[in-house]
């Protein structure tokens, strides 16, 4: 059985504004740290002109690469505080750069911990984090007499059910998580007398909103 983790679905970006300095939160989901490193260049390209371009990022489901930036920030009030935000959302493969326009107002340390904590806060959320998922494609048939039965049922089972195509029968994929194969497998089975085809497909990790 496989394992669940926390992740992001998307780029995404937010802003605040903090005593007149501006805070860019961008977070997006990486697999490498090639695409992190990749990411913040391009953050850092695109807001050339910003006073600091921090960041922070974690890499593997168990975060075994975690990697922060301050960009020039006093010791620890941005790079570090980001990476607990992280850590506290556990949220595993993502990238985030809080990019800071300052405003002529100093916020001191205790200020700039807490504008890039909230920074990086609203980036991830602007991301959406999601729970990936193992996740099993369950290719089923079933003749068009059940079908609509079948698709009734569907409805209010822990499915995601792919487009059904239409030929001498009804075939459709099924998007089952792992821990819910068993129970799905029995109930069509159970529904349809055991006049329905079931073949498990490739295993994979899938984003599922979380519960």
């Amino acid at each position: 059985m496989g394992t669940s983790f926390l992740t992001l679905r998307q780029r995404g970006v937010d802003e605040i504004i903090i005593n007149k300095s501006r805070f860019l939160g961008y977070a997006t989901p990486v697999a490498t740290e090639e695409e992190a490193q990749a990411f913040i260049r391009e953050i850092r390209q695109k807001h050339r002109d910003a006073s600091h371009n921090c960041y922070a990022y974690t890499i593997g489901k168990n975060m075994g690469i975690m990697r922060y930036s301050d960009d020039g920030e006093p010791s620890g009030t941005a790079g570090l505080p980001m990476m607990e935000v992280i850590k506290k959302e556990q949220v595993c493969n993502c990238c985030c750069v809080v990019t800071r326009y300052f405003g002529g107002v100093l916020l001191g340390a205790g200020g700039l911990l807490r504008a890039y904590t909230q920074g990086c806060s609203i980036g991830l959320h602007a991301a959406q984090i999601v729970e990936m998922i193992p996740t099993v494609s369950l290719l089923c048939e079933v003749s068009y007499s059940l079908w609509d039965k079948v698709a009734h049922h569907l409805a209010s089972m822990p499915v995601q059910i792919l487009h059904p195509e239409f030929t001498t029968a009804v075939s459709f994929t099924l998007l089952v998580r792992e821990k819910d194969l068993k129970q799905v497998s029995e109930q069509l089975i159970l529904l349809t007398d055991s006049r329905i085809t079931l073949l498990e497909d490739e295993l994979t990790d899938m984003p599922w909103d979380l519960e």
